[in-house]
C-alpha cells in the first residue's frame, strides 16, 4: 500500500470513554477509517504508521441519526469505526505519535 492511501484511510481516532476502556483494558484501539478501507487495509496503516503489530480489526458501520434542527429534518452523517487489537507486547501512544 502506498504512503498516500496509508494516510487517507485512518481518519481520526476515536475518543470516547468505551474507548479508553478498551485500550487499557484490552489492548485495543479505535479509529474512524474511510468508508471504503477494508480490514486488511486498516491493519496495513495501522502497522505502518504506528510500528506496531496488529492482531485483528474488527469494522463497524454506523448510521447517522435523523435528527430535527429548530423545525428542519436533518440526518448525521454516517460513519466507520475500525477496533484494532495489538499484540500483547505493543502499544499505541498518541501523545508522541508524528
Amino acid at each position: 500500500m502506498n504512503q498516500e492511501r496509508m494516510y487517507q484511510i485512518l481518519l481520526a481516532p476515536h475518543v470516547s470513554e468505551k474507548a479508553s476502556l478498551l485500550a487499557d483494558e484490552n489492548n485495543q484501539h479505535v479509529f474512524k477509517v474511510l468508508e471504503t478501507a477494508t480490514k486488511a487495509e486498516v491493519k496495513a496503516a495501522v502497522e505502518g504508521m504506528f510500528k506496531v503489530k496488529v492482531d485483528k480489526v474488527r469494522i463497524l458501520n454506523t448510521k447517522g441519526k435523523t435528527k430535527r434542527f429548530s423545525g428542519r429534518i436533518g440526518k448525521r452523517s454516517d460513519t466507520r469505526k475500525a477496533y484494532v487489537t495489538l499484540t500483547s507486547d505493543n502499544d499505541i501512544d498518541f501523545s508522541s505519535a508524528n
